[in-house]
């Protein structure tokens, strides 16, 4: 199967719809020369594929960016995704992750936040969004987070190993009762029987089959994601330039050379002192 995947699903009979994310190569990549402990690499897979999932739907170009707030081990989850799929991302925590559960590596009951924003192209500034966290796994805080930003009652059942993050989205939509009283029950009841080894082997189209054989599913076409996080040493002289000549100078003075962490992209600038004068001098008006 395709590598990066999101497929979305139909039940036209009950008008349930749903969506498949299946993250392989993009997943890894964005892993790539981290060293994350096995419990951190989970939460941050099952988070980039619901990033994905909620970027998907995007009804207009943007870009939305999740962060995971925590007062737990695990101090951070960042992932930000475009309405191209264009997807980057990385967590934060302490040395000694132990594998319990995701709410006590979030400190899920400690105030931890979960903070969208959102990048129009057309606005003056992103929109902004903070709730708390409520939930113990991935998937409760973002259903809690769908339910309420949607109104709409939503299911995601999640699992991220090494090589593939995976996600299974269910909403009920505004005619599911009038339709079959007891649709959206027994669609969650099969669902919640996936295991988390068929959402991380299976594709789609099988998945589906496997887990609702007596329903009419309407699959359509998928659509690809990719990891996107390219270097921008422009980004960074000017950030540099933003700071002035006598800051960036107490900087070099300080480490002999300046020195910046793009830690989102996991990448290193450097800059020695001969291209930091170049920055700051003058410019020719020819």
């Amino acid at each position: 199967m395709t590598d990066n995947t999101i497929h979305r699903f139909l039940f036209d009979e009950l008008d349930i719809r749903g969506a498949f994310v299946h993250l392989g190569d993009c997943w890894r990549q964005m892993q790539a020369g981290r060293y994350y402990a096995p419990p951190v690499a989970t939460l941050l897979g099952e988070m980039a594929a619901v990033t994905a999932l909620i970027a998907s739907q995007a009804k207009q170009e943007s870009r939305l960016t999740f962060q995971l707030r925590s007062d737990g081990p695990i101090k951070l989850l960042v992932v930000d995704c475009n309405t191209d799929l264009r997807m980057r991302g990385m967590a934060r925590a302490i040395a000694d992750v132990k594998n319990t559960s995701a709410s006590e590596l979030l400190g899920a009951q400690a105030g931890g936040q979960l903070v969208l924003t959102l990048d129009l192209p057309l606005a003056r500034e992103p929109y902004q969004s903070i709730v708390p966290l409520m939930g113990d796994s991935i998937a409760a805080i973002f259903e809690h987070y769908l339910e309420q930003s949607e109104q709409l009652p939503s299911r995601l059942f999640l699992a991220a190993g090494a090589d593939v993050a995976a996600c299974l989205f269910l909403q009920k939509l505004p005619q599911t009762d009038r339709r079959d009283a007891d649709g959206w029950n027994r669609i969650c009841q099969l669902a919640s029987s996936v295991k988390p080894d068929e959402l991380q082997s299976l594709d789609a189209a099988t998945l589906l089959i496997r887990l609702f054989h007596e329903e009419t599913v309407r699959l359509f076409e998928p659509r690809t994601a990719v990891y996107h996080c390219p270097e921008d040493r422009e980004k960074i002289r000017n950030m540099i330039l933003s700071l002035g000549r006598e800051e960036a100078e107490r900087i070099l003075t300080e480490h002999g050379e300046f020195v910046v962490q793009d830690e989102i992209c996991n990448r290193e600038y450097r800059f020695e002192a001969a291209e930091i004068a170049e920055l700051f001098a003058p410019r020719s008006l020819h």
